[in-house]
């Protein structure tokens, strides 16, 4: 594997001793020429950190395929051969989050949602006007001797009152409750739902920042189906955070649940960094799989064998937990199950409540 073009001359630019070969023996820097083409930048950047030589490769592999392998080599004392936790974990989480950024956003563009937008002041100006001659017909200012030429503008074209209260009563399209808009509380718009927490109690007051979010949404022209997608990529992009702040977390409980003589923190904080990486690469997948398939045409078979697949690298994140856990800690199977259990279903719960939290903010935070 050649990094650069080596060096005639035999001195070390960095501390000055002889180089014999190609890697200095006194700091280890290799001896190439200081100046190098553009885009040595680039492969320099990858070689770092795939280390062609088979390093990171053989890395990924271990991580992936073989649960706890990784972790118990590393712990042995066997370093030079594997990329090093922290720096695995980065590289990966680094991945995670900027490979999405790659594809299109789901978000319409600007014209689509400025059209969507008039469209909904239009609908919402209807059932304004609509909902006042409603009111008057029930107060009794309609009159019996009210004519059908009694009429008002909607939309620029002139409707009867009665035609309206027909409308009403046969459940027009215009009244009902759109399938592609979310109702909180009952309320389909901010203004409604101001008005129904003034007598609505605490509810109305906690959820408050999330009306506010979703009526701002779809009064930008989102549909439901559009704020339900965003939300889910918010959650999938926000998974990735909820593990590093929760890392010192995971490692704590491991070091609760076993000898502190034999296995230091130090040593769980290994076996969380390689688990962790193996969650982001899972997640990872995920979201490659799910901008593939959504070029996929809708055929049953190919919905059928994707939802497969997305059930299989379900089961294998849930398992590779026990799998690895049993190989690090080398408990027998029956305690191994017993402590992997508890540790699953209370870091299950933690990490849980933590994706909640910074789902809930990023949500908020959506434009």
């Amino acid at each position: 594997m050649s990094h650069g073009k080596i060096r005639e001359e035999k001195n070390c630019l960095n501390c000055g001793h002889t180089v014999e070969e190609r890697f200095c023996p006194h700091c280890g820097q290799e001896n190439i020429e200081p100046r190098q083409p553009f885009y040595f930048l680039f492969t320099h950047f990858i070689e770092d950190f795939t280390h062609y030589d088979g390093q990171f490769w053989k890395t990924i592999k271990y991580l992936l395929f073989q649960p706890g392998k990784l972790t118990r080599e590393y712990l042995s004392g066997k370093r030079q051969l594997y990329v090093a936790p922290v720096k695995l974990y980065i590289f990966i989480s680094f991945i995670t989050f900027f490979v999405p950024t790659l594809f299109p956003h789901s978000e319409d563009n600007d014209n689509e949602t400025t059209e969507k937008h008039s469209i909904q002041k239009q609908k919402e100006d209807k059932k304004e006007q609509i909902a006042k001659i409603v009111d008057s017909i029930k107060s009794g200012i309609a009159s019996d001797s009210q004519n059908k030429n009694d009429s008002i503008f909607i939309g620029g074209n002139g409707v009867s009152k009665i035609q309206v209260l027909e409308e009403v009563i046969s459940k027009k399209k215009i009244l009902s409750t759109h399938k592609d808009q979310f109702a909180i509380l009952g309320a389909t718009s901010m203004k409604q739902y101001d008005s129904l927490s003034k007598t609505g109690g605490r509810n109305y007051a906690s959820l408050r920042p999330f009306a506010k979010k979703i009526f701002y949404l779809q009064d930008r022209g989102l549909k439901r189906k559009e704020i339900v997608g965003r939300f889910v990529e918010t959650f999938i992009h926000t998974f990735p955070k909820a593990l590093f702040v929760y890392l010192p977390i995971f490692a704590f409980f491991l070091w609760l649940f076993h000898s502190k003589k034999k296995w230091w923190y130090f040593d769980h904080g290994i076996f969380t960094l390689h688990y962790f990486s193996f969650l982001l690469l899972s997640t990872l997948i995920f979201i490659l799989g799910s901008h593939l398939t959504s070029t996929f045409p809708s055929y049953t078979i190919l919905t059928v064998i994707t939802g497969l697949c997305y059930t299989a690298l379900f089961f294998y994140t849930c398992a590779y937990f026990f799998i690895a856990h049993h190989r690090v800690y080398e408990n027998s199977k029956r305690i191994s199950i017993i402590k992997g259990s508890i540790l699953f279903i209370v870091n299950f719960i933690g990490l849980l409540l933590m994706l909640m939290i910074l789902s809930y903010i990023s949500f908020i935070t959506m434009h």
